[in-house]
């Protein structure tokens, strides 16, 4: 019976054929992980050729200190701890604009929720970025973050995405959504914005004429049930709007967090959370190994397994490295360039938007959009 549900799975998947959830539970519980990735790979050069994809980018954290006490997380300070900090307007200039002089066509905006700070603080960061460096794409905020601007200014969601696109903000990352499931959501962070809000936010940004990407929090404390029933919540609502560009699996990192019993996850439950994605969310045009999580090794490896995008240059990041993350603070293009050849792919730079970069050293101008098949 097992062969017999592996090899209907199989032949759904190379028809192009949705996967149910009973299936994809099948797979998370029962597929070796060669067959996975031999089925996602047939997804991923389906939709994306022989490409991977990456990107120029720089993180922006301004503040670590938030009013959250997420158990998974090891970047978060109380207002007076000793490792609380919070940019000024300055340090924002200073950071876009080493950016620029880098080349980067992105700067990645997201941090803690300063329970002393008004929503015009958060607003006046996008505002910053963009007046000093309009050319820089700002993606910025989670829809935790969101949910929170919402809250504390008592308006709608729609108007806080408003206020925040007429300040420069030009897309959203997929950060928050950690696992939907209440079971596991709860013990995880219980008073964080739930499935329900998360997904609102995403869907009012999309409506809005915002892309985003979504996320998923894996090897802590859920079951295979629960990664399906997030992975099939995404998938309903890009079948509503199509706003998603990327999923990107992130591996839970147990260093200095509430649950740092747990042992991180395997090499194996990595590229088994990447080729599942690619399979089970089919209206997805792109999967991420991002490799400040897995590694470069596991990344690389990954662009077989489902995965066609690696992320990017990520200089100055800090939340994962927090949880003990031992990956570079940063990659040369050189060397993303030598992981994906090496892996066999062929290197493409791209936008936040998914458009090919042409790039004259650090000058850059944006092409034609990169087309998933």
């Amino acid at each position: 019976m097992t062969d017999d549900t592996l090899n209907r799975i199989e032949q759904k998947v190379y028809s192009g054929e949705r996967i149910t959830f009973d299936e994809g539970i099948f797979l998370d519980e029962r597929a070796d992980l060669l067959t996975l990735g031999r089925m996602a790979n047939h997804v991923r050069e389906r939709k994306n050729g022989n490409f991977a994809y990456y990107n120029t980018n720089v993180h922006l954290n301004p503040t670590n200190v938030c009013v959250y006490r997420c158990r998974f997380c090891a970047f978060r300070a109380d207002l007076r701890a000793e490792k609380a900090y919070v940019f000024t307007d300055d340090m924002i200039r200073e950071r876009v604009l080493e950016a620029r002089s880098n080349g980067a066509t992105e700067i990645h905006v997201v941090g803690g929720l300063h329970h002393q700070k008004k929503f015009d603080w958060y607003l006046n960061i996008v505002r910053v970025l963009h007046e000093t460096c309009p050319e820089i794409h700002i993606k910025a905020w989670t829809a935790v973050e969101i949910g929170w601007f919402s809250f504390i200014t008592k308006q709608p969601i729609e108007w806080v995405l408003k206020e925040l696109v007429d300040a420069g903000l030009g897309s959203m990352p997929g950060g928050g959504a950690e696992i939907f499931h209440p079971e596991i959501r709860d013990q995880l962070c219980e008073h964080k914005a739930d499935a329900t809000n998360w997904i609102a936010v995403h869907r009012a940004a999309h409506q809005a004429g915002l892309r985003s990407n979504a996320t998923m929090l894996y090897g802590h404390l859920e079951q295979a049930k629960h990664r399906i029933d997030h992975l099939c919540r995404l998938r309903d609502l890009q079948d509503e709007t199509a706003g998603f560009q990327t999923f990107i699996p992130l591996a839970f990192h147990p260093e200095n967090t509430g649950l740092d019993q747990i042992h991180k996850p395997t090499g194996s439950m990595d590229l088994r959370m990447i080729a599942l994605s690619r399979i089970m969310l089919d209206n997805f045009d792109h999967i991420k190994a991002y490799w400040i999580m897995l590694g470069e090794q596991i990344a690389q490896v990954a662009l077989g397994f489902g995965a066609d995008d690696l992320d990017g240059t990520v200089v100055h990041e800090i939340i994962y490295h927090d949880a003990g993350a031992k990956t570079p603070e940063g990659l040369s293009v050189e060397h993303l360039h030598r992981l994906i050849r090496e892996s066999g792919r062929e290197p493409v730079e791209r936008d936040t938007l998914y458009r090919k970069v042409l790039r004259d050293g650090a000058s850059w101008t944006v092409g034609e959009p990169l087309m998933a098949g």
